[in-house]
Order: structure tokens, then sequence, then C-alpha cells
């Protein structure tokens, strides 16, 4: 398998947001695509959006000329044609069990006897529709951020039955196109991520279905505190260093807190419609609807910015370890 061969074919299967973020992601590393979608004009579309993105990533700052890259991706007229010579395909489809089902069978009658599978399932296990195909050995869910050429984080969660060397070959793909890839040694509805994502959500419908705070200030409290140290350590290492002593001393000094906060929340119901109705109006008094495509295009200005800052500063880190 040449992974590290950036003149072998990437198949991108799903040509939604999260399929054209993976398209960028690949050429930007040098690779030619392949875009195929079963809806009609879907690929036609999305490689419009592909260059509207890339000519924001180069006002950015974040890439030279986007031509190089765009003329990298092309669109296939059939899901064999996507396949043909492919050392890997992203799939990036409706988020349904019924639907990977069906687009793996097609897959497995075409695809390459080496190459590798991976899924965008945010959440859905490779186990719940691989089981049935021959190259059920070469799935595994490779899991981005939206969109995946500013969010790096890959989640690699493999089947039961995905071999070892795929999450081997996978994950040295994903290093080699600058994600940045995180492995699970087992399949757990929601993986990493949505699962870290999920407990935090929970005490946010909580703080604010007791009235304890609006959903203006949960947004804040993330935004103007927890995030700006998150954007670029997680939790244990934040832990680690809120301490003098370290993660044991934080342990020793605030464990009996976060005890006692998890013994008083043993009732979840983050989803509860009449709860949910309460934060949309929230929200909507703070970003009415109308608004919310030009608050998602901030959102992406954001994330370069930032993109570009947490790549300057790993260059200076870079430069200054090697000074030493």
């Amino acid at each position: 398998m040449a992974a590290n061969d950036s003149n072998s074919r990437i198949a991108v299967v799903g040509t939604g947001l999260v399929g054209s973020g993976w398209a960028i992601v690949f050429a930007r590393a040098g690779f030619p695509v392949s875009l195929y979608d079963a809806a009609p004009g879907a690929a036609e579309r999305a490689l419009s959006l592909i260059s509207e993105r890339l000519n924001d990533l180069r006002d950015a700052g974040l890439i030279g000329d986007p031509a190089p890259i765009h003329a990298r991706i092309g669109v296939a007229g059939s899901l064999a044609e996507a396949l043909d010579g492919a050392v890997y395909v992203q799939e990036s489809v409706l988020e349904r069990i019924d639907v990977k089902t069906a687009l793996m069978s097609e897959i497995d009658a075409v695809v390459g006897p080496e190459t590798w599978i991976g899924s965008s399932s945010s959440g859905l296990g490779a186990s719940l529709y691989t089981g049935h195909v021959v190259c059920r050995a070469r799935c595994l869910v490779a899991h981005p951020v939206n969109p995946p050429y500013l969010a790096p984080i890959v989640e690699l969660v493999p089947a039961p039955w995905t071999a070892p060397e795929t999450v081997k070959g996978v994950r040295a793909l994903m290093e080699r196109v600058g994600q940045a890839p995180v492995e699970m040694t087992r399949e757990a509805e929601g993986f990493i991520l949505n699962r870290l994502q999920g407990v935090l959500l929970m005490e946010a419908w909580r703080l604010v279905e007791q009235g304890l705070a609006t959903v203006e200030d949960v947004d804040k409290t993330v935004s103007q505190g927890l995030g700006l140290r998150w954007a670029f350590m997680g939790p244990f290492e934040t832990i680690d260093l809120n301490a003098p002593g370290g993660v044991a001393d934080y342990a020793a000094r605030l464990g009996g807190l976060y005890r006692s906060i998890a013994a008083s929340t043993t009732e979840h119901r983050t989803w509860d419609p009449e709860l949910v109705s309460r934060v949309e109006a929230q929200r909507r008094e703070i970003l009415p609807a109308d608004q919310l495509p030009s608050r998602g295009e901030w959102r992406d200005r954001r994330l370069m910015a930032l993109a570009r800052h947490k790549r300057e500063m790993d260059d200076l880190d870079a430069k200054t370890r090697s000074a030493r």
C-alpha cells in the first residue's frame, strides 16, 4: 500500500460538507482525488463549493495558489471509476445504517484488493454496516470534525474484524495529509469526541433547565474560559498544570468537589422537548435563524485564524526545541 506516494488516488464517496472537506484535505497534501456521489449533480456542486473554500483558505494565509489543489480534484462518473486505483476510500454518506450498508455492498463489488475504506461516521461503529462484505478487514471509522481541513482530529475506530495493518496504514495516511489521528482500541457508541462533548452538553442543558444560568452565559463560560485552554491542550494536561504537584495534587485538592457534583446529577434529560424549545428560544434571541449561515462563515474565519496561529506557534516551538 503506497500511503506515502502522493500519486496514489484517494476516492471520496459522498460529497456533502464533510466529503467536500475531506477532498480539500487530501488534495492540499498533493493527492489526486476522485469525487463520487450517487445524487445527480452533487459532485459537481461540491467541486464549486471546494473552489470557494480554497479561496477562503488562500485569503486566510493557510495555502498559496488554490489552483493546483483544485486541479487535483475531479468528478468520477461512477463508483467503479472513483475507486479505480484508489489507495483509500473516504465514505461520507448519510448517517444511517441502511444507507451505509448498501453502499458498502457496492464498494465491495468494485474496490481493489488492498484499498482501505474509512467511514466519516459520527457515532455508528463500522461493525453495524461492514460485517457482510469481503473487504471488512480493511474497513474502519475515520471520523473527522467538520470542516476537516481546519480541525485536524480524526478518530480511528476499528470494527472487531478490522486488521491491525488497516489501522496502522490509515493512521500513517492521515498523518501524511496533516491530520491528527487518535485511536480507539474498540468500538464504543459516540467514540471519543462525541462522548466527551456529550458530557459537557448534558451539564449545559441541565444548567439551563434548572434556571442556574442562561444559554448565553453557558456558552460564554466555554468560549471565554475552558475553550481557550482546550484549543491547544486537553483536559488531562489542563488539570496537570492547574495544581503545583500535577494531576495527583489536583485530584487531592478538587476530587471531592467533582465527586459531589457527580453524585448530585444522577438524572440525565438532555433532549427534553420543552427544554429544547426553551434553549431554541434563547438562541434565536441571540442569533435570528436567517443569520445562521453568516454566523457559520464567521465560525470558519475564526477557525482559519486559529489554525494559522497554531501553525505559527508550532513552528516556533519546533525551532525552540531544535535550538536546545
